[in-house]
This record gives C-alpha cells, sequence and structure tokens, in this order.
C-alpha cells in the first residue's frame, strides 16, 4: 500500500493507494497543501481517483473542491452530509474500490452528524471521532455527546484493537496509535458509562476554532473563501509600490486616478494627496458618475492593500482595464513617512 501522512500545523490528511493498480485516494486534504498533494501522487506515481473528507470541517478549509475543479475528481463524504459538491454520498458499511484495497465506511457520528471513520486493511481513519488521547468535539453545529459515546464504544472501539489510529488533527506531533492503546490510555475512553461521558463532553470549556463561521460556511456549501477571492482578484491586476506611486503624485501626474475606497471618515483622518473618494460598497453604483472615462490609469488603495485588490479586480471586470492596487495600502504608506492630506479634497 501507497501511504504518506501529510500534518499542516495540527491537521492531517493522507495519501493512500494501491501500489499495484497505481490507483489513489486523498483523505481530508487541506486547502494550503493542494501542490503538495498533486507532488505526492506523481512522486509515488499514482494517480488520485477519489477525495474524501471524512466529516464537515469546523477549523479549517477542506481542499476536496478546489481540488475536484482542479483535478476533475468526485468528492465522497457521508450521505448525512449537507455539501451539495459531493459527488458520491457513502452509506455506513459501504466500500469504496481503490484498485485492491476497500476502503470501508463506519457511520460515526458525534462530532459531526456526517462523521465517518475509513478502515483499510490494517489501519483506520477516524476523522475527528477519535484522536490520540482525545476525542472530538461535540459543541459545534450537529454535534451530540450521546451519539459520539455510541459511535466509540458500541461501534468504532469493537474493532480489532490492533488496528492503527490515524486521526484528522493531532497538535502534539504523534503520528498514529492503536485502538488497544486508546482504550487503555486516552482520558476521555475511562468515562465508559455513557452519562459520565455526555457530562464530561458537555463540560469542556473549549475555545472556538480559528475562522470557524467560514470554515464552516465553505466545507457546508463550497462557497469561496476570503483568500481564495483575493487570490482570484491578485490574479488579475497589476500593483504599483509606494515609491512609484509617491513619485507619480509630486509630479502631479494628469493620467493617474488614486482611488481611496475606505469609508470617509478614515480618508478624511488622513488620505494620498490628491486622492478621490468612492468607498467599496459604492464602487458598483457610483462608477459610471464618478469614472467616466474607462481608458485612464487607476490605482485603488485602502488601509491593508485587500479591499483595493478587489475594488481594482472588479474595475477591471467592469472595462477599466488600467485598474491597478497600491502595495502594502494606506498602512504602509504612513509607515513609510510619505505625505497624509486631512479633511476632504477641495
Amino acid at each position: 500500500m501507497v501511504f504518506e501522512q501529510i500534518a499542516t500545523g495540527g491537521c492531517q490528511s493522507y495519501l493512500v493507494g494501491c501500489a499495484d493498480t497505481c490507483a489513489a485516494v486523498l483523505i481530508d486534504p487541506e486547502l494550503s497543501q493542494i501542490d503538495h498533494y498533486v507532488a505526492l501522487a506523481s512522486h509515488h506515481g499514482v494517480r488520485l481517483r477519489y477525495l474524501i473528507d471524512t466529516h464537515t470541517h469546523a477549523d479549517h478549509f477542506s481542499a476536496t473542491k478546489a481540488l475536484a475543479r482542479q483535478l476533475g475528481l468526485p468528492v465522497v463524504m457521508h450521505r448525512a452530509s449537507p455539501a451539495p459538491f459531493v459527488d458520491m454520498r457513502i452509506g455506513d458499511g459501504e466500500m469504496i474500490v481503490l484498485g485492491k484495497l476497500r476502503l470501508q465506511a463506519l457511520h460515526t457520528p458525534g462530532h459531526t452528524a456526517d462523521s465517518m471513520c475509513l478502515q483499510v486493511e490494517d489501519r483506520v481513519f477516524t476523522g475527528d471521532t477519535l484522536l490520540i488521547g482525545g476525542t472530538g468535539r461535540t459543541d459545534l453545529p450537529s454535534g451530540d455527546p450521546s451519539a459520539l459515546y455510541d459511535s466509540l464504544f458500541n461501534r468504532l472501539l469493537k474493532l480489532d484493537g490492533q488496528l492503527a489510529v490515524y486521526p484528522a488533527h493531532d497538535y502534539k506531533g504523534r503520528g498514529h496509535s492503536t485502538l488497544a492503546e486508546e482504550i487503555a490510555n486516552n482520558p476521555r475512553l475511562q468515562k465508559r458509562d455513557e452519562a459520565e461521558f455526555v457530562e464530561m463532553m458537555r463540560n469542556l470549556s473549549l475555545t472556538m476554532p480559528t475562522h470557524i463561521t467560514e470554515a464552516l460556511r465553505t466545507n457546508m456549501s463550497g462557497g469561496k473563501t476570503v483568500a481564495a477571492l483575493l487570490a482570484e482578484a491578485s490574479a488579475t491586476v497589476p500593483f504599483m509600490s509606494l515609491a512609484e506611486l509617491k513619485s507619480r503624485v509630486e509630479a502631479a501626474e494628469d493620467d493617474l486616478i488614486v482611488l481611496d475606497v475606505r469609508e470617509r471618515d478614515a480618508y478624511e483622518a488622513g488620505h494620498i494627496p490628491g486622492a478621490r473618494l468612492l468607498p467599496r460598497g459604492q464602487l458598483e453604483l457610483r462608477v459610471n458618475q464618478d469614472l467616466p472615462d474607462p481608458t485612464r490609469r487607476i490605482l485603488t488603495c485602502c488601509e491593508l492593500g485587500y479591499i483595493s485588490t478587489l475594488a481594482a479586480a472588479t474595475l477591471r471586470g467592469m472595462g477599466f482595464t488600467r485598474a491597478v492596487a497600491l502595495d502594502g495600502g494606506m498602512k504602509a504608506w504612513r509607515e513609510g513617512g510619505y505625505a497624509l492630506r486631512p479633511g476632504r479634497e477641495p
């Protein structure tokens, strides 16, 4: 069996392949590692056939949809998954055939309603149902401590104790465990009475994952992350340096319109001399009135350079093909000691 474990911070994803047929699958891929996954598959001489998420992730961005679009592959999740982009919805006890390998699904709700584990040969990929020295939390959307108890004690932990456990997360650099080791040593599994287990899970007082709202939104719906939107915009927008803009402002260049897309109070607190105010939220509605000549060079600026990048991309999409964005934004402009003008332009 071809096997690679890929750690991204605490997130764990897996490349699993059949050595005889060169067919492979990615389990719980993470968005920032797309190029790494493709390179690994090439390195091992395998061809990816499926992309699998063991559940709807709340603490990182899944790469399944992006990889599916890039490589033309089917996305596999449990049939309870709310994600509309899933191509194959698999049920409890069903298998994914991967050359000579068989990945068997075990529905293990509790962390989420759509959680499942995948057993293949001598190992089980447990998602966030069972972690090394812990379990998935149950206080996020669709979590249920009673369901997790049943999934663990009446299902997963009844499998062969020698099965290697490969979870979707581990923050202490541990690669894997076994079911037997977890039964013996995992603190949460020592609460073997259901009422005690449920009480424990309801009183963990855990902090919320970073970007939880965005992660759930994108992983459940297939929508785009803010980072993806910025990356797409950056791919279509040229940038101008602070020094270059300074020289053009000082030269009072007639061909350049500096467009400040912040809100009025930020603009009036200090803006680039000669800059016009057109808040990003009003751009599409006012563009014909405020920018009647689509052939002019327009430089957009905002506080950090993100909103101005989106604004420049929008302008280019509307026909202002010479729109560019300021590299670094107004924060970098101020820190560079460049001239600022308070109030409104005459």
